[in-house]
């Protein structure tokens, strides 16, 4: 058991630094046979090798020594850590040493010869001392990172407002190419504050400030108001955080997209899980009574997989465009595709493949079986409502 100053543990790591062997060893023994850790040094450039951070609870050190002395080995020490403490040890003590060695803090400043007894108190209040500082700081440091988070999260708070207050809804086609027809539209949302660039860092603000009912009613409202000049007929797809499930506010006959319901597909993507969300496949019901069709979106991404359909039951999948890019020279790809196509349509599921850029991937996916296409090759997302290029 080491040694206690009242209830306290100072068991600590001391670095003996002297260019005299016998004293040297003197004061180590002495030190160790108090429990305590001791590394030695034979020279100022030795113990400064040493230093590492963190490694030690006191420094004890001879001032005159060859080549660095003590007195510089202190603005060393100071120079790498401010709290840790620094004995200095002399066998010619002088004013001036002693001045400098206050004011570059070293803790005491011992004359030789000196009783090793009172070396090992003064090393066992000094590393009481030196655990109270990094307690202190750590404490000091705890609350700095405190207050720049809760600066940090304020901030985020008044862009997510400013984004709010900012956001409008792109829309993007969905086509049949085999009759050049247009299924409906999907909603994107967009804002124009700078602090939140594009739709993954709203959603992020949204999730980091527990705010995703507020998105996701904003979103809602702004996708149902474009839907009267919205072409007849066409569907309105909508995309749902897993979490929107749980807004009461989607279930009410007042919510903006309730009255238009039929004409509604809403999107959702597991980015956290479906079975997570309580009474899921009640709440799922629900909104099916209300007139509402569902869509997983982005399968064959890493959020959406197979359980998706069991848990869902959509009647649309998007399939995700990672699928898409470079399929004329994937086989694994075209496979892939083809295989999830068949199976969506023995389940009577209606598939939309997204992100379909160049007239060589509408043609071989044609050539798999999809049907209904959104992509760049139609149109961009824009304000309502983009002309379909066909």
């Amino acid at each position: 058991m080491g040694p206690t100053l009242g209830a306290r543990s100072v068991v600590g790591r001391v670095l003996v630094v002297d260019d005299e062997p016998a004293l040297r060893r003197a004061m180590s023994r002495a030190i160790a046979g108090r429990g305590h850790e001791v590394v030695e040094a034979a020279s100022g450039q030795e113990a400064i090798e040493q230093l590492l951070p963190g490694r030690f609870d006191v420094v004890v050190s001879d001032i005159q020594m060859s080549g660095l002395d003590g007195m510089q080995l202190l603005r060393e020490v100071r120079a790498r850590d401010a709290d840790l403490p620094v004995v200095l040890v002399t066998g010619a003590p002088d004013i001036r040493t002693a001045i400098e060695a206050t004011e570059f803090g070293a803790l005491l400043y011992l004359t030789k010869p000196f009783e090793l007894a009172k070396l090992t108190q003064v090393i066992e209040r000094a590393i009481v001392l030196h655990r109270d500082a990094l307690a202190k700081r750590e404490a000091l440091q705890r609350v700095d990172a405190a207050a720049e988070l809760a600066d940090n999260r304020a901030e985020l708070g008044h862009g997510f407002d400013r984004a709010l207050a900012t956001l409008w809804m792109a829309f993007q086609p969905i086509v049949r190419p085999s009759d050049q027809t247009t299924l409906g539209y999907e909603a994107l949302v967009r804002s124009r504050e700078r602090s939140l660039p594009h739709p993954g860092a709203l959603i992020g603000a949204a999730e980091t400030l527990g705010r995703l009912p507020d998105l996701g009613r904003t979103i809602r409202r702004a996708a149902a108001g474009a839907m009267p000049d919205a072409p007849p007929g066409a569907l309105l797809f909508v995309n749902l955080h897993s979490r929107d499930l749980l807004d009461d506010a989607l279930y009410f006959e007042a919510e903006a997209l309730s009255g238009i319901a039929e004409r509604v597909v809403l999107e959702i993507t597991e980015r956290a899980s479906l079975e997570d969300v309580p009474d899921f496949r009640a709440r799922v019901a629900r909104l099916r009574e209300m007139g509402f069709r569902l869509a997983v979106d982005d399968l064959g991404a890493g959020y959406a997989g197979l359980t998706s359909l069991t848990s869902l039951e959509p009647e649309i999948v998007k399939l995700d465009m990672a699928l898409v890019r470079g399929v004329a020279a994937s086989a694994k790809q075209r496979k892939l595709i083809r295989s999830m196509t068949a199976l969506c349509q023995d389940l009577e599921i209606s598939v939309v493949v997204e992100g379909v850029e160049t007239v060589e991937e509408r043609d071989v996916l044609l050539e798999l079986g999809c049907e209904y296409f959104q992509g760049y090759l139609y149109a961009r997302p824009e304000a309502p409502f983009p002309t379909v290029r066909w």
